[in-house]
């Protein structure tokens, strides 16, 4: 597959999907909860049920993990070598607060990597998508295209944090990195503001899941950024266990042992 002729194909799936989130986001929708206590509403159900759709016929034997379908047993899912990865609406907690700030994620993973990604915030009219070694863009809300880079960051860093989850681990991070400003940000659009240059660093030292990192991560990487374990090892996909390790996400100049 060559991952710069099916993006176009992979946006305007993404894009069909986010008219979808928007629309039920502009109504009086209803909030349920998942047996872990995660919200779940009808915007969920109805971007999988389209990407699921549309990513079936611009590649019908490339199978999908979706959050909303991720109930594929290991014993099937050890054998792909390449997959979709979405999670239909990340930051669904920002959905139902109405702060604009959730993303329709899409991603290629191969080999274990992110190899293309497409993150669209809806409500903001914002889209980013990458092609890891061939660049990353911005569709700003104008409708203009541009390529998108990691900053070089000054002395003092930006750094990027949840809106929801910034835990007591994470703050005792932040601190060792000196003198800093603090950047907030819901969903996967914390690493497209380091992506497009508008942010440094991202710790997360808290729980993450494949579908909710890997379409961002694709951006990232594609505009020079990096995603690492606190080890210092590329965060890898298609794991028995989706769960994420801990994980720092920035720009190419960080070094675990910097």
């Amino acid at each position: 597959m060559h991952y710069s002729s099916v993006l176009p194909d992979v946006i305007k799936v993404a894009d069909e999907a986010s008219a979808k989130v928007l629309h039920i986001y502009q109504s009086e929708f209803k909030v349920n909860y998942k047996a872990d206590d995660s919200p779940i509403t009808a915007a969920d159900t109805a971007a999988h049920d389209i990407i699921t759709r549309g990513l079936r016929t611009i590649s019908r034997d490339t199978p999908i993990l979706s959050e909303e379908g991720k109930d594929i047993p290991w014993e099937e899912r050890k054998h792909w070598r390449r997959f979709w990865l979405v999670d239909p609406v990340d930051g669904t907690k920002d959905f139902t607060q109405r702060t604009g700030e959730f993303t329709v994620n899409i991603a290629l993973v191969e080999g274990g990597e992110p190899v293309m990604g497409v993150v669209i915030a809806p409500a903001l009219k914002e889209a980013y998508w990458g092609v890891v070694g061939e660049g990353a863009h911005m569709r700003d809300r104008t409708g203009r295209v541009h390529r998108i880079r990691v900053a070089e960051p000054k002395d003092v860093k930006r750094v990027m944090a949840s809106k929801n989850h910034l835990n007591p681990e994470t703050r005792a991070f932040i601190d060792k990195l000196g003198e800093h400003e603090l950047v907030q940000a819901g969903s996967s659009l914390k690493f497209c503001r380091i992506a497009e240059g508008h942010a440094d660093i991202y710790p997360r030292l808290g729980p993450t899941c494949e579908w909710d990192t890997g379409a961002a991560q694709a951006v990232l990487v594609a505009a020079g950024g990096k995603v690492q374990t606190l080890d210092g090892e590329p965060l890898k996909y298609g794991k028995q266990d989706v769960l994420n390790p801990y994980f720092i996400a920035a720009g190419g100049w960080y070094s675990p042992d910097a």
